[in-house]
This record gives C-alpha cells, sequence and structure tokens, in this order.
C-alpha cells in the first residue's frame, strides 16, 4: 500500500528533485542514497553532472560518496523528413510493433538486436531508447530500421 499524501488521493513519492544548470539536468534523490539524474545531452555531462549532485549533498552535510555510476538508458531523437505509413509497416513487421493509434499516436518498435525500442511517428520523427552500454547501439538501430522507413514512405497527395 503507498503511502498516501496530503489530499489523501495521491501516493507520494519519496524522493526530493534537484536541478542543476550545467549540464542542465534534473535528479531524483532517494532516502536509500541512490540517485538518478536525467536530462543530459552525452555520458561525460551525465557523470559529471551525478558528481556535482554529490558534492551538493556532501556539502548539505550528509555523507554522500560518489560510486557505482552507471549509463542505465540513452535517448536519442531525429527526423527522417518524409511521413510514414504506421498501418503497413504494423502489418509487416508484427511481430515487433505494436500499434494502437487511439492509445498512442505511435508505433512501438522492439528491435531485437541492438535490443533498442523506437517510438516511430506518422510524421517521420523517431524515438530511440533504451541503449544500456555506448550510444553505437543507438545508431545501429536507426540504421537498421531506415530501409524499413523508406519501405514505408507516405506518397505526398496534394
Amino acid at each position: 500500500m503507498a503511502e498516501q499524501g496530503l489530499e489523501g488521493s495521491q501516493p507520494r513519492f519519496a524522493a526530493v528533485i534537484m536541478r542543476i544548470r550545467e549540464p542542465k539536468t534534473t535528479a531524483l534523490i532517494f532516502a536509500s542514497g541512490k540517485m538518478v539524474c536525467t536530462g543530459a545531452k552525452s555520458e561525460t555531462q551525465s557523470k559529471l553532472a551525478a558528481r556535482k549532485y554529490a558534492r551538493i549533498i556532501q556539502k548539505l552535510g550528509f555523507p554522500a560518496k560518489f560510486k557505482d555510476f552507471k549509463i542505465q538508458n540513452i535517448v536519442g531523437s531525429c527526423d527522417v523528413k518524409f511521413p510514414i505509413r504506421l498501418e503497413g509497416l504494423a502489418y509487416s513487421h508484427g511481430a515487433f510493433s505494436s500499434y494502437e493509434p487511439e492509445l498512442f499516436p505511435g508505433l512501438i518498435y522492439r528491435m531485437k538486436q541492438p535490443k533498442i525500442v523506437l517510438l516511430i511517428f506518422v510524421s517521420g520523427k523517431i524515438v530511440l531508447t533504451g541503449a544500456k552500454v555506448v550510444r553505437d547501439e543507438t545508431y545501429t538501430a536507426f540504421e537498421n530500421i531506415y530501409p524499413v522507413l523508406t519501405e514505408f514512405r507516405k506518397n505526398q497527395q496534394w
């Protein structure tokens, strides 16, 4: 059972939210001492930001240590600059695709190798997420999906 907030209807989220301007990131800091840092534009920036948060927590008088840093999720986005027939893509790649436009406007494509999830929108915008080690996985996933996207390119009708 989740703890109840002041109103009694919302469960309380048990983390401190902290933000810094450089690198522009947000951290969730939990009572366990664990921290999640989001928003960095690179692995280097993410590590730098995490170190800065640890330093701030130390300066506030807590015995914080910077340890066990790891990248958990890399998110990338791009625009292929052409519209995509999501219905055709979902039908043709049913084993990897989930497309329910009444629930979410994008097609969810779960690539097996590399293990990346892509959100593909009719506009041609793509979000790639789930890389855990290096950004190369994200680039490889895009290289794998691009020929598929061109196959389901929407014909412009004026």
